[in-house]
């Protein structure tokens, strides 16, 4: 049996009629009526629970834990053989990731949604649906870690990236998913909340006070989305020391591809700074407030 998570986004999206067709709704249509429209899903042993109904641009850390939930008690059925999560793409390399830290190997979680609206006459959804059913089903899907269909195309959660705003081929990924290992390095983890952390971007002239509005709305730690190899503004230091001596957890990442090394055009360890080596910083952030919630050190990969 292949057990369906419904979460909203574009794939149970409708048209707003109040815009004249000009912009749409996302998460308006229930999970059963999203099965019933995609041919080819009858040759499935097939169950189905909607958990949430949004816009995945409002996703949520309780968002994540209440789709983490799920996803564990149905893997926890032994009649279960995989799992499917439909959800939003503004935010789904974000929640496959998450899911990709805590769950364990073993059955196949695959996700998918859509860049086109259910009633949108090209409507994409249906086919990814039934193609990520068809991989929930397949051995080989087995201990990949958390993958991700859109457009045809498999991809790792570790590497997933929306990487344009519209289109098919929004989504992009740099490995190939037949190499893919599980992580599942928190799949213990028994929060019921995640510690606040927020990502700072670095640009010319971002002031220093923002790190001491984080704080002090709570955060326990920042991910700092800087320019080039993670390069931290001169402006910034003060504000970073205060921040570290009331025991906020901070990441250096950068908002360019490739690795943020340690050490390299910075002083991590006089100043107490972690990178976060090719993350980017949004995925930076979950594996951090992992971290902090399992109180364990932060590890990049």
């Amino acid at each position: 049996m292949i057990h369906l998570i419904a979460t909203g986004g574009t794939i149970a999206g409708e048209a707003d009629p109040e815009s004249g067709g000009a912009r749409y709704r996302a998460g308006v249509r229930p999970v059963g009526a999203l099965l019933a429209a995609v041919p080819g899903l009858d040759a499935f042993d097939l169950s189905a629970e909607q958990v949430l109904a949004l816009d995945s641009k409002d996703m949520t850390p309780e968002g994540w834990l209440t789709i983490l939930a799920a996803v564990r008690r149905a893997l926890g059925d032994p009649a279960t053989d995989g799992v499917v999560i439909l959800h939003g793409t503004d935010t789904l390399e974000e929640t496959a990731y998450f899911l990709q830290l805590t769950v364990p190997g073993g059955k196949p979680v695959v996700l998918t949604g859509a860049m086109r609206p259910a009633d949108h006459p090209q409507a994409d959804g249906p086919a990814n649906l039934l193609a990520a059913v068809r991989l929930a089903a397949r051995p080989d899907a087995r201990d990949k870690g958390v993958l991700v269909v859109m457009n045809a195309i498999i991809h790792t959660a570790r590497h997933l990236q929306k990487a344009r705003t519209s289109g098919l081929d929004a989504f992009e990924s740099s490995a190939d998913w037949t190499t893919a290992r599980p992580d599942g390095r928190f799949a213990d983890l028994a929060a019921d909340a995640l510690p606040r952390v927020d990502i700072l971007p670095g640009y010319a002239g971002a002031p220093a006070g923002l790190i001491d509005a984080c704080v002090a709305e709570g955060a326990r730690g920042l991910v700092l989305a800087l320019t080039g190899h993670g390069s931290v503004p001169s402006a910034w230091l003060p504000a970073l020391r205060r921040a570290r001596e009331k025991g906020v957890v901070i990441v250096r990442a950068s908002r360019c591809a490739g690795p943020v090394i340690r050490n390299a055009n910075a002083d991590d360890d006089a100043e107490g700074w972690l990178t976060a080596s090719s993350l980017p910083p949004p995925k930076a952030r979950i594996a951090l407030m992992l971290a902090l919630a399992s109180k364990r050190p932060f590890e990049a990969d």
